[in-house]
């Protein structure tokens, strides 16, 4: 059975904070509620071997989410400093029933940040392969191309937004930032989730998975289905989701 606390985060978006016993997961409950029967819940941060430090194949991803009948319904493949244009994940997508969409994460001087709905013009636009875009050019550019600029585990030091708002000021543009992520340490999570609340940030969520058994950990609940990136871009910029850990 859940528990609902009024934490602050929960009073920021209209909602409240959400604590479950396992394995139920604890959710930042955000503007509107999620209709059951509606709801697809996505992992919207992971990494396959197409990114260098990962080590996940994403069949490989598909089989443990079934195998382990995660609560899940597809992920979002995430790949540092690129993006990537030639894979084709339609067949694992449509032999596991699993949706698999294609982002991105980048490189900023405030951390890293994950880009959705990446095109061809977006990718000349800016360099994906550098190590200190401008966060705010990459939020007003990704915006001007219809894609959505998200800072992930922005409580971590060193690559986390919020490790450089004192010395940098607070970065213009952004809306929504990661609040869960499966491989925080310590507080990073609720370092997140204070700051998100203290300068009026949405929240995702996502397991930055690199190996196989990581995928899940986290994620983010939809109100709507969602069957390719616009459907993705669209519901993030009509603020209708919910971020959701299963973690432990």
């Amino acid at each position: 059975m859940c528990r609902y606390n009024s934490l602050p985060f929960g009073s920021l978006l209209g909602g409240t904070h959400q604590t479950c016993t396992s394995p139920t997961p604890v959710a930042a409950c955000f503007l509107k509620s999620i209709h059951p029967g509606n709801q697809v819940i996505l992992d919207l941060h992971t990494h396959s071997v197409k990114s260098d430090d990962g080590r996940a194949k994403v069949e490989n991803y598909c089989q443990w989410i079934r195998s382990k009948n995660l609560p899940i319904d597809g992920l979002v493949l995430t790949e540092h400093r690129q993006y990537d244009m030639d894979s084709d994940y339609s067949k694992l997508a449509s032999k596991f029933d699993l949706i698999i969409l294609k982002a991105s994460e980048v490189e900023t001087e405030y951390g890293h940040v994950l880009v959705y709905g990446v095109s061809p013009d977006l990718t000349r636009a800016f360099d994906f392969a550098s190590i200190n875009l401008p966060l705010e050019m990459v939020v007003e550019t990704s915006s001007q191309h219809g894609a959505v600029a998200v800072p992930c585990h922005p409580g971590r030091k060193r690559v986390g937004m919020f490790a450089h708002t004192e010395e940098l000021g607070v970065p213009k543009g952004v809306r929504i930032v990661e609040i869960y992520n499966g491989g925080s340490r310590d507080n990073e999570d609720q370092i997140a989730i204070t700051n998100a609340k203290e300068f009026g940030y949405l929240g995702i969520g996502g397991s930055d998975s690199h190996i196989v058994s990581h995928v899940g950990r986290c994620g983010t609940k939809f109100a709507n289905k969602i069957s390719d990136m616009n459907d993705l871009v669209e519901a993030l910029r009509s603020e209708e989701f919910e971020a959701v850990s299963f973690k432990n």
